[in-house]
Protein backbone atom coordinates (compact mmCIF):
# COMPACT_ATOMS: atom_id res chain seq x y z
CA UNK A 1 0.00 0.00 0.00
CA UNK A 2 1.13 3.46 -0.88
CA UNK A 3 2.15 5.35 2.19
CA UNK A 4 0.04 8.13 2.33
CA UNK A 5 1.73 12.11 2.70
CA UNK A 6 1.01 14.31 5.35
CA UNK A 7 1.11 17.17 3.71
CA UNK A 8 -0.07 18.72 0.39
CA UNK A 9 0.60 21.65 -1.75
CA UNK A 10 -2.40 22.42 -4.15
CA UNK A 11 -2.94 24.97 -6.90
CA UNK A 12 -5.69 25.81 -9.27
CA UNK A 13 -4.54 28.35 -11.83
CA UNK A 14 -5.56 29.34 -15.84
CA UNK A 15 -3.69 28.27 -18.91
CA UNK A 16 -4.48 29.99 -22.46
CA UNK A 17 -4.65 27.00 -24.54
CA UNK A 18 -2.21 28.25 -27.43
CA UNK A 19 0.51 28.45 -23.49
CA UNK A 20 -0.04 24.58 -23.32
CA UNK A 21 3.19 23.36 -24.53
CA UNK A 22 5.08 26.15 -23.05
CA UNK A 23 3.18 25.35 -19.61
CA UNK A 24 3.97 21.77 -19.75
CA UNK A 25 7.68 22.43 -20.75
CA UNK A 26 7.64 24.32 -17.43
CA UNK A 27 5.82 21.75 -15.58
CA UNK A 28 7.70 19.17 -16.54
CA UNK A 29 11.11 21.22 -14.86
CA UNK A 30 9.02 21.75 -11.77
CA UNK A 31 8.40 18.35 -11.15
CA UNK A 32 12.06 17.94 -11.80
CA UNK A 33 13.24 20.27 -9.39
CA UNK A 34 10.79 19.93 -7.10
CA UNK A 35 11.40 16.39 -6.75
CA UNK A 36 15.54 16.84 -6.88
CA UNK A 37 15.05 18.66 -3.82
CA UNK A 38 13.07 15.98 -2.10
CA UNK A 39 9.39 16.29 -3.07
CA UNK A 40 7.20 12.88 -2.57
CA UNK A 41 4.78 13.64 -5.55
CA UNK A 42 4.17 16.28 -8.11
CA UNK A 43 1.06 16.47 -10.31
CA UNK A 44 -0.55 18.64 -13.09
CA UNK A 45 -3.81 17.92 -14.05
CA UNK A 46 -5.85 19.19 -16.92
CA UNK A 47 -9.55 20.12 -16.87
CA UNK A 48 -11.85 17.50 -18.91
CA UNK A 49 -14.89 17.43 -16.80
CA UNK A 50 -15.01 21.00 -15.26
CA UNK A 51 -17.66 22.79 -16.53
CA UNK A 52 -18.90 26.52 -15.07
CA UNK A 53 -21.44 26.27 -11.68
CA UNK A 54 -24.07 28.48 -10.48
CA UNK A 55 -22.46 29.52 -7.70
CA UNK A 56 -18.94 28.39 -7.67
CA UNK A 57 -16.84 26.15 -9.63
CA UNK A 58 -12.64 25.56 -10.50
CA UNK A 59 -13.71 27.55 -14.32
CA UNK A 60 -15.00 30.54 -11.95
CA UNK A 61 -12.51 30.21 -9.21
CA UNK A 62 -10.01 31.25 -11.72
CA UNK A 63 -12.27 33.76 -14.22
CA UNK A 64 -11.49 31.55 -16.73
CA UNK A 65 -11.70 33.16 -20.30
CA UNK A 66 -12.25 31.87 -23.89
CA UNK A 67 -9.42 29.62 -24.81
CA UNK A 68 -8.22 29.14 -21.32
CA UNK A 69 -8.31 25.53 -19.69
CA UNK A 70 -8.03 24.80 -15.59
CA UNK A 71 -5.38 23.11 -14.32
CA UNK A 72 -5.65 21.52 -10.79
CA UNK A 73 -1.65 20.30 -9.49
CA UNK A 74 -0.32 19.10 -6.09
CA UNK A 75 3.09 18.16 -4.56
CA UNK A 76 3.40 15.80 -1.69
CA UNK A 77 5.46 15.71 1.14
CA UNK A 78 6.39 13.79 4.52
CA UNK A 79 5.38 17.01 6.67
CA UNK A 80 4.81 20.86 6.93
CA UNK A 81 8.34 20.79 7.65
CA UNK A 82 9.60 18.95 5.42
CA UNK A 83 7.36 20.95 2.67
CA UNK A 84 9.22 24.10 4.10
CA UNK A 85 12.76 22.58 4.02
CA UNK A 86 11.92 21.23 0.03
CA UNK A 87 10.33 25.04 -0.67
CA UNK A 88 13.71 26.76 0.78
CA UNK A 89 15.73 24.61 -1.51
CA UNK A 90 13.55 25.31 -4.62
CA UNK A 91 13.58 29.00 -4.28
CA UNK A 92 17.29 28.63 -4.09
CA UNK A 93 17.64 26.20 -7.43
CA UNK A 94 18.94 28.03 -10.53
CA UNK A 95 16.88 26.29 -12.22
CA UNK A 96 13.76 28.59 -11.17
CA UNK A 97 14.80 31.65 -12.90
CA UNK A 98 13.61 30.02 -16.25
CA UNK A 99 9.56 30.43 -14.33
CA UNK A 100 10.45 34.45 -14.62
CA UNK A 101 7.78 34.33 -17.76
CA UNK A 102 5.21 31.92 -16.97
CA UNK A 103 3.14 30.64 -19.93
CA UNK A 104 -0.21 31.63 -17.74
CA UNK A 105 -2.04 34.96 -15.08
CA UNK A 106 -0.35 34.46 -12.08
CA UNK A 107 -2.76 36.81 -10.96
CA UNK A 108 -5.69 34.26 -10.72
CA UNK A 109 -3.89 31.41 -9.99
CA UNK A 110 -4.87 30.18 -6.59
CA UNK A 111 -3.08 27.75 -3.44
CA UNK A 112 -2.29 26.79 -0.39
CA UNK A 113 -0.53 23.99 1.86
CA UNK A 114 -3.30 20.99 3.22
CA UNK A 115 -3.08 18.54 5.61
CA UNK A 116 -5.01 15.53 4.70
CA UNK A 117 -7.08 13.82 7.15
CA UNK A 118 -8.58 11.00 4.88
CA UNK A 119 -6.27 9.35 2.69
CA UNK A 120 -6.66 5.51 1.23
Amino acid sequence: MKKTSKYVDGFVLPVPRKNLKAYLKMAKLGAKVWLDHGALEYVECMGDDVKKGKVTSFPQSVKLKAGEVVFFSWITYKSRAHRDRVMAKVMQDPRMSSFENMPFDGMRMFWGGFKPLVSK
